[in-house]
């Protein structure tokens, strides 16, 4: 996917709040993930996918308004629902849908699967499947940037699940302390896997926790990318000034399941009905048909080279070889030679 500033020039309609390039990058993008997570779902069900998959239908909001506001140098890092977010960057689909296919060609050699999808070049370091474990890295990697003079931060996602972990909050202290350029993002689509937020927490807004630390905080409503992007665009201002962290509670939902095992029983009909009423995607048609920025037929035509770009990753996948049984031993160490260390 090309990134904003690679598009044509820019149309512009005085009562749009952004130019067409920028609305037709949060519709390509999102319409990009969501086609490759109906696809991965459906492969799942034929057991072309194994393992665990976590699906981000109805949350791509939260991805792509982020990185129309931020730069290609700045880094990212999220939990294991982690398709979406290399893909809104520019990570080709077929080495996305390669690894969730465990081949050789995927983005982490196969080896690492939906949970761990890597791409350094773009500056996505995983995809990461502990709880909460992505969430100190986050703040590692901000600290290098603030150590080595940088403008650059680092975006940190994690689930709602995420916050009742320790490591969250002595990072949310640290971050704070020493001003570093990170940005911390809750994506609260309001449920743990199965269990609510209002039944694990006392506190059910949960930016507010920022509060603890004296550290700027806000909700946001992640049904809308305007939105995102503008939470997004302030935030970074800030930790590009050495103002340091922020902490942004991205309300969103999830159509899917946590998983692909998870029949989301939980939960009511209307209630989800509720949310697709608000859908992201639809959202954007709407505004591009409405300033004019493209008609339907060229969203159909857009769709339609999405669709091929998924199907051609599939074909890919399907077409690589699995790793060889060497490969297990690979890429577990590095060789480094310390002079201070001796035989």
């Amino acid at each position: 996917m090309a990134s904003v500033k690679d598009k044509p020039k820019a149309k512009v309609n005085s009562k749009a709040k952004y130019s067409n390039e920028t609305y037709l990058f949060w519709y390509e993008s999102m319409q990009l993930m969501r086609k490759f997570e109906e696809k991965a779902g459906q492969l799942y069900g034929q057991q072309k996918i194994k393992g665990f998959c976590h699906l981000y239908i109805g949350q791509e909001a939260c991805v792509s308004g982020a990185v129309s506001a931020l730069t290609k140098d700045d880094s990212w890092i999220t939990a294991y629902r982690d398709h979406a977010h290399p893909l809104a960057l520019g990570t080709e689909p077929k080495f996305i849908m390669a690894e969730l296919f465990a081949k050789q060609t995927g983005s982490s050699k196969g080896k690492g699967g939906s949970m761990h999808i890597f791409d350094k070049e773009k500056r996505f370091f995983g995809g990461h499947g502990i709880v909460g474990g992505q969430v100190p890295l986050g703040a590692g990697i901000a600290f290098a940037e603030k150590y080595n003079g940088t403008k650059n931060l680092c975006m940190c996602y994690m689930g709602d699940g995420a916050v009742r972990q320790g490591a969250f909050h002595e990072t949310l202290n640290m971050a704070m302390l020493w001003k570093l350029p990170v940005i911390f993002v809750i994506e609260n689509n309001g449920y743990a896997m199965g269990t609510s937020v209002k039944r694990t927490s006392n506190v059910t807004d949960l930016y507010t926790l920022g509060e603890a630390y004296d550290m700027p905080c806000s909700p946001v409503d992640a049904m809308s990318v305007e939105a995102v992007h503008e939470a997004v665009a302030e935030a970074a201002e800030r930790a590009r000034n050495g103002e340091g962290p922020t902490l942004l509670e991205f309300r969103t939902y999830r159509y899917k399941g946590h998983s692909m095992s998870d029949p989301a029983k939980y939960r009511t009909k209307e209630e989800l009905e509720d949310y697709k009423s608000k859908d992201p995607i639809e959202q954007v048609k709407a505004s591009i048909l409405k300033y004019g920025f493209a008609t339907e037929q060229e969203l159909e035509e857009i769709d339609n080279k999405i669709k091929e770009r998924v199907l051609e990753a599939v074909k890919f996948a399907e077409d690589s070889p699995y790793p060889s049984p060497e490969e297990a031993f690979k890429d577990v160490y590095v060789q480094k030679d310390y002079p201070f260390i001796t035989d």
